[in-house]
């Protein structure tokens, strides 16, 4: 790697970070993806896992600390609203915020893969990211990172519901307001065994309420009732 090239890593550091790292090779490396690797064996060795290991348990600490501190309600509910705040879609979304994806290496054939895999590619870098700030700057400057970037989400994820489990929720408010249990079917499978897209609607009786799609059936069933509920919600 050139050195102009390690420079712009270092004016992302600076300008979305906040701060320039002592060792920018950390950063790199944090972005850096197995398959990267295995393209370049001759010049690359080390890729951005065992960053998105350590990086992983700090942000489960960071959060953890912090509600616990804030919030006085049980373990089911405050472990619930982490899911929420750490799940892969929502530091996915961090990650495309703070615009990183540019500058993370991966093979040409992850460059070209599914907008979900990349979302994948991105959370798991977000996670190195903490890891290598937290070994870089210690660990007042991992938590604020965070908090920067995932602990502020928490509010809305609160008013909008999104912490709860959608098909358990879905079915408190079928059952209130029509006094039947929803039923998912079915509705389209695409694309090769190894990618493939589920489609399937969430019914009341024989009336179609919503569709959602996934990589499984169980995470379709998941965003058809999530639609759900907002549909209900309007009613």
């Amino acid at each position: 790697m050139t050195p102009q090239q390690k420079q712009a890593y270092q004016d992302f550091a600076k300008e979305k970070l906040g701060f320039e790292f002592g060792d920018i090779e950390l950063l790199i490396t944090a972005l850096t993806h197995r398959s990267y690797v295995n393209e370049h064996k001759k010049s690359v060795n080390e890729h951005n896992e065992r960053l998105e290991f350590l990086g992983d348990a700090v942000l489960e600490l960071v959060a953890t600390d912090f509600l616990y501190n804030n919030y006085s309600e049980p373990e089911g509910i405050l472990t619930s609203w982490r899911s929420a705040l750490v799940r892969t879609e929502s530091i996915g979304a961090a990650g495309e915020l703070l615009g990183y994806k540019p500058l993370v290496r991966m093979s040409r054939g992850e460059k070209n893969g599914s907008e979900r895999a990349h979302q994948q590619i991105l959370a798991n870098a977000f996670e190195a990211v903490i890891g290598a700030i937290y070994l870089d700057k210690g660990y007042d400057q991992a938590q604020k990172f965070i908090a920067d970037n995932i602990l502020l989400k928490l509010d809305q994820i609160l008013e909008e519901d999104s912490w709860r489990d959608p098909k358990s929720h879905l079915q408190e408010i079928v059952q209130r307001e029509d006094g039947v249990t929803p039923n998912y079917r079915v509705i389209s499978e695409e694309g090769p065994d190894h990618d493939k897209t589920f489609t399937l609607g969430v019914y009341v009786g024989d009336k179609l309420i919503s569709k959602g799609n996934g990589p499984s059936k169980q995470a379709a069933q998941q965003e058809a009732a999530t639609k759900a509920i907002v549909i209900y919600k309007k009613r």
